[in-house]
């Protein structure tokens, strides 16, 4: 058993002999998975030098401000380039040719001839919750309306309509269809007829608007029908079928309900 045994031995050290003859007593060379080295020409792992990405600075766009105020009172007494307007008729004997609004002496001036409809609107801001105030003077006939609007978007707005003579009403103005609705009319005697001044306002606050005529609250109405949300204020004056008409805005004051 012992000569079987040495046999064996003899015979496998005689193989590894071999084996180390053939490999030139040299080990096998063992690589690595590829971790993104290309192998050289000779078939030999190369290095490549490490490189760091630079780093991404993520930057906000800047946020564009307006440096125009949101509440405020405007006086006329400057530059109104933040104030659009807009000609509409009353009725199909209107002619917009004969609409003028202007700013004189710090006045905001609709002179408009029969049957036309005038608007200024707030451009900077869409407003949800909002009340407007405005000053006015009639120089004109007592046949003249004053116009507030709120929320005034592509979708439609709420405008309110003071006449002189004492009346007024609620509307709802549906975009979609291009049509008013009246939610809401009344007479007060706070109105001050023929040649006078004249404190209006009306107040946008969730679904309900009130009018204040003269500091005194006239009425109130919840709109569950609309509901615009957003949008710009706006004041006019419109015309019927007497002349002259001129009336005079002293200020429009924009500011929170």
């Amino acid at each position: 058993m012992k000569s079987q045994y040495r046999m064996l031995f003899a015979f496998v050290v005689l193989l590894l002999a071999v084996g180390l003859a053939c490999n030139g007593g040299a080990a096998p060379a063992v690589t690595a998975p590829p971790t993104g080295n290309e192998a050289s020409p000779a078939g030999e792992v190369t290095e490549q030098p490490q490189t760091e990405e630079p780093a991404v600075v993520v930057t906000e766009p800047p946020v564009e401000q307006s440096s125009a105020p949101d509440f405020f009172t405007e006086e006329f007494d400057g530059s109104i380039d933040n104030w659009s307007q807009e000609l509409a008729l009353n009725a199909s004997d209107g002619d917009t040719s004969q609409a003028n609004i202007s700013v004189e002496d710090g006045r905001l001036i609709f002179d408009f001839g029969k049957w036309l409809i005038g608007y200024v609107f707030y451009d900077p801001y869409d407003y949800t919750d909002v009340r407007v105030d405005i000053s006015v003077e009639n120089r004109g006939t007592n046949v003249n309306n004053i116009l507030l609007i709120c929320r005034a978007s592509d979708e439609g707005h709420y405008l309110v309509n003071v006449a002189n003579s004492g009346l007024y009403s609620m509307y709802a103005y549906n975009g979609a269809t291009g049509s008013y609705t009246r939610i809401a009319d009344g007479g007060s005697t706070k109105i001050k007829s023929g040649k006078e001044f004249n404190d209006y306002a009306l107040v946008c606050k969730d679904k309900k608007l009130t009018l204040y005529i003269n500091g005194n609250e006239t009425r109130s109405y919840t709109d569950n029908q609309f509901v615009f949300r957003k949008g710009q204020i706006g004041v006019g004056v419109a015309s019927e079928d007497q002349l002259p008409v001129k009336v005079e805005i002293d200020r429009i004051k924009i500011s929170e309900p």
